[in-house]
Formats: C-alpha cells, structure tokens, sequence
C-alpha cells in the first residue's frame, strides 16, 4: 500500500523514547513513528500514483501541526486494540487530506470523515493501560509541515518527498 506520510518531527521521536518505559505493557510498539496522511492504494504504477501525487498537491502551502497529547482507540478498524497514539492538531492536514480525497477514494473507517491525525505509539494491551497514558499532560510540540512524502507501506521507506514550500503560490 503506497501513501502520503508527514515527517515526523525529531521532537516527536524524542518523546516516544521518553515514554518508552511505559509502552512496554503493550504488545506491540512502533519504531519508526510516521503519520499517514492519506492512503493511495496498490497500485502497481509507482510513477502515475506519484504524479497523481504531486498534481493533487500543486500549490499547497506548508502548513502548522501541534502534538497535543495522548490519545486511544479503544476499537480500531483495524488491527489490535487499544492503540495509543500522539494526538495531533492540525486543520492545514485536515484540509490536505479532504482535497486528496478528490484524487484517491477514501478507505473506509479510516479516511474522510473518520481520518484522525495521529502518531502511533504501541497497539494491544489493556484499556486501563492506553486510559493511564491518555491522562499524562504532554508539553505541546508544534512544528511547520513543509513537505510530504510518497510513503511505501510494504517497505516502510519513503519513496520521495514533495516539497510544499517550493509550490506555494501567493
């Protein structure tokens, strides 16, 4: 499955290792955090879906994102519950992802109105536990998304990156 990933700020990195200690009650705990953006399918042409990409994204702006907190879904459509992620706070990403939606259809449950910016941190466990995580206050971690990469879910590799700042328009 290819898609469009946010980098991840090293801040975010930072804070995942920090709460290292307390993800180890979970069964599963992510290494390389990412956030997808928009999923894009299969597709077996890695060229059109990258320029189909690229088009979507013709003069879009960087745009601000903020870790609030921690949150869970205690009932993912996918996958083993709780999952604990980062929650993030951005309504330019939520807007990146609603004009993405008119280029690459939505997955169900996940997408369109049920897309939820986020990090993930660990899946499985207690409820208990993902509750007690979710109560930690967190400092804020604001950072400028100013690009997005073409995101190979098979590999977990970036593809490549578009820039936003290079296609701004004024």
């Amino acid at each position: 499955m290819y898609s469009v990933n946010v980098p991840v700020p090293g801040e975010a990195r930072a804070l995942a290792t920090e709460l290292y200690p307390s993800l180890r009650a979970f069964e599963a705990i992510r290494e390389n955090h990412s956030m997808v953006l928009k999923r894009l399918g299969d597709d077996g042409h890695i060229s059109q879906l990258q320029h189909r990409f690229n088009r979507a994204l013709e003069g879009t702006a960087p745009v601000e994102a903020q870790i609030t907190g921690i949150d869970y879904f205690s009932d993912p459509p996918l996958g083993t519950a709780p999952v604990v992620y980062l929650a993030v706070d951005s309504p330019g990403l939520e807007s990146i992802h609603r004009e993405l939606l008119a280029e690459f259809p939505p997955v169900d449950g996940l997408e369109g109105p049920d897309y939820v910016p986020h990090i993930t941190l660990a899946r499985g466990g207690s409820v208990h536990d993902a509750k007690r995580l979710a109560s930690r206050d967190l400092e804020p971690i604001a950072w400028t998304v100013d690009g997005l990469e073409f995101w190979n879910g098979t590999e977990k590799v970036p593809v490549s990156r578009i820039s936003l700042s290079e296609r701004r328009t004024d």
